[in-house]
């Protein structure tokens, strides 16, 4: 890329990092904790109030569930979490479920898994950004009109700092999500205080609404569909867990340990915060209804369609801190950008997991690689594009969006487990060591009840939410399977087909003769050099080829060619049509026809231009004969530059803009002159 076009590049993601210092990028576990933990984390903001909404189909009577359902989520949070612990020991190379279920289970569940997760990823960037801008739109009315184009720019925005690399961002991410965290544990403490130590009496802005149940006096079976599918819902505290074991090559050595003890302190977090915020809930009297406008009710009155519902977190904020004091505007502010920054969780897994299937031959070879700041780029923008596409399409609303969540995460969590069990059997069956064999045991048992749970929740999951958009991601799943199968067929195949072979073949075997043409139009400078080229070859037969589209050029390049004494015998094709590309082509095949062990070599004369539109007006009939030549089997296709003269221009341009030095340049001095850094150890 020109120097032109490299400047805004490195304004925007920074200036290219070499190779031998990926080891600076890696994360301690301060910074850690905020990027691969900050879905799990920032989820406490939405969970607490999906379990309301649901409870309050069969109205206020059924809020008295959610403590058990909260517990319920607890056990799942715990069991998954000390189940992951034993993942990131076994399998800390980054693949994560992935890498467990196709090891253990094989490349179908394995691919199952992935395609769970990736569809995950980008749910996550779309539910976490669409729940931020619904936040901050509750007190910035423009954002709330224009929600699709402000997810757009943050997701964009997201883009960016991500393109930087996982340190820099990382770094960026760490202040909110530990402000939010503080404050939170702030207005759990200060709530708890105030309601056993004060006595005081803490009240929501709902607190006095009524909620007009949807259905009265659910029992038996429906009250036990409805119980599950509120714990369906609160299950969204779960979603990001799994990042962590995907992204624990980012850690610092020892990476397994700083990813388990990483993955038990977001677990502690998020069930405290999630507990707490529910425990508030309940004594401040927080209502929230699937359909506000008609089921909240305000001294018996709908209250409208010009009603804002409040997250729960918001309006418990309010109840304790009071509304508009400082504690709760810094919570509130902290809330709105942490659901932003939650969208960081997919940023850095989502391409971890890419880069891991590419390798694979499941994705596009690009998405390897890493960019000039040691991210992957092509990962980053894949999930930036297909996060943005669901923003547009279901119109930046979470409810919809929250619907098609946690479904490929069970999928991940539950085949994981599995897998992990398997794995520990192999193990068993070969370890001798008494000790090692007591852990093992332990860490089978855990990863089979993790396993049983996690299965358990899918199918409640599916059967919960499946209509309601579950159906959406399972599509989603689908495709991804179908497209990672067709991608790694497609490479097999290649494989197979450019394989060198172990004895002699017709690719080794010597031509018996070259056959070289050379593309003449008129006699000009391109055309002497391009004979002069072929010239030096030494082919077995060389010819001038020409296409008789105007007679009167041809005769005029007949005439000229004699007149030269041009050593080189010209051939004149007739093309009543017109057509210059269809004439040649069948000429070169009719050559490999008479001779098939012989190679015919085209080469063809092409100007070399300074500027882009240039390129319009040049060279357009030798693309399209390339193009058509390529696909030729016997045939080599060589081109012979000519440089006009702007490109000689252009070439003095690049060679000013290479000497010129961007702003700070000088200061940090030239990358090659740099030493790398001594290794912390932390």
């Amino acid at each position: 890329m020109s120097k032109l076009t490299d400047v805004p590049k490195r304004i925007l993601i920074g200036r290219a990092l070499r190779s031998d210092r990926l080891g600076e990028t890696l994360l301690p576990k301060r910074i850690a904790l905020p990027v691969f933990a900050s879905d799990a984390l920032s989820s406490v903001a939405y969970a607490p109030g999906e379990v309301l909404l649901v409870l309050s189909v069969a109205g206020i009577s059924a809020y008295h569930f959610s403590p058990w359902i909260a517990l319920a989520v607890v056990v799942v949070m715990f069991t998954v979490v000390a189940s992951y612990r034993q993942n990131v020991h076994a399998y800390p190379s980054g693949g994560g479920d992935y890498e467990v279920a196709t090891t253990n289970l094989g490349p179908k569940a394995g691919l199952t898994v992935a395609s769970a997760l990736l569809v995950d990823y980008v749910l996550t960037v779309a539910v976490s950004i669409t729940s931020g801008i619904e936040n901050l739109g509750s007190a910035i009315p423009f954002v709330v009109e224009h929600k699709v184009l402000c997810a757009i720019a943050v997701i964009l925005l997201l883009t960016l700092m991500n393109l930087r690399g996982v340190k820099e961002s990382g770094s960026l991410f760490a202040i909110p999500t530990y402000v939010f965290v503080a404050g939170v544990f702030i207005m759990i403490a200060w709530g708890a205080f105030r309601g056993l130590v004060l006595g005081d009496t803490m009240r929501a802005p709902t607190a006095d609404f009524h909620i007009k149940a949807e259905e009265q006096g659910l029992a038996g079976f429906a009250l036990v569909f409805l119980l599950l599918r509120a714990f369906s819902s609160g299950c969204a505290a779960l979603t990001g867990v799994e990042a962590v074991s995907n992204g624990v090559p980012a850690f610092r050595k020892p990476k397994s340990k700083n990813a388990a003890t990483t993955l038990s302190l977001m677990g502690v977090l998020a069930i405290t915060m999630l507990v707490g915020i529910i425990g508030l809930a309940l004594v401040t009297k927080v209502r929230m209804a699937e359909n506000p406008a008609h089921d909240l009710l305000r001294n018996g009155v709908p209250v409208g369609a010009g009603y804002v519902q409040d997250p729960v977190i918001t309006q418990v904020a309010e109840a304790v801190f009071g509304n508009g004091s400082f504690l709760f505007i810094v919570l509130a502010a902290a809330t709105a950008l942490v659901l932003f920054l939650a969208a960081n969780t997919a940023y850095n897994g989502f391409p971890v997991l890419g880069s891991i299937l590419a390798q694979d031959r499941y994705l596009p070879r690009q998405l390897h690689t890493r960019g000039d700041r040691l991210a992957f780029s092509n990962g980053i923008v894949l999930l930036a594009g297909a996060a943005a596409m669901l923003v547009v399409i279901y119109g930046a609303d979470s409810t919809r969006l929250i619907q098609l969540y946690i479904v490929g995460v069970f999928v991940s969590f539950t085949l994981s487990q599995i897998g992990m069990v398997r794995h520990w059997n192999r193990h068993l069956r070969t370890e001798k060591d008494t000790a090692k064999r007591r852990h093992m045991i332990r860490s089978r048992a855990i990863n089979a009840f993790g396993g049983f749970l996690t299965g358990l929740v899918l199918v409640v999951v599916l059967v919960t939410k499946f209509t309601h958009g579950a159906w959406v991601a399972l599509l989603g799943m689908c495709i991804f399977f179908a497209t990672m199968t067709a991608i790694r067929k497609h490479y097999d195949r290649v494989a197979e087909e450019i394989a060198a072979p172990e004895t002699p073949s017709d690719d080794s075997v010597r031509p018996s003769r070259v056959h070289s043409i050379v593309l003449v139009s008129k006699i000009h400078r391109p055309t002497l050099r391009a004979i002069a080229y072929a010239k030096l070859m030494r082919s077995d037969t060389l010819e001038a080829l020409s296409v008789n589209v105007d007679p009167a050029e041809t005769k005029a390049l007949r005439e000229e060619w004699e007149r030269r004494g041009i050593d080189v015998p010209l051939k004149v094709l007739d093309s009543p049509y017109r057509e210059i590309t269809r004439p040649v082509i069948e000429y070169v095949k009719n050559l490999r026809k008479e001779s098939p062990r012989d190679a015919v070599s085209v080469i063809i004369p092409e100007y070399v231009v300074g500027h882009w539109y240039e390129h319009l007006l040049h060279n357009q009939s030798a693309l399209r004969l390339k193009g058509r030549l390529l696909f030729t089997p016997g045939i080599m296709v060589t081109s012979v530059p000519y440089q006009l003269e702007s490109s000689e221009a252009a070439k003095l341009r690049a060679r000013r803009r290479q000497e010129w030095n961007a702003p700070g340049s000088v200061r940090r001095g030239p990358v090659e002159k740099r030493q790398p850094k001594e290794p912390s150890g932390k």
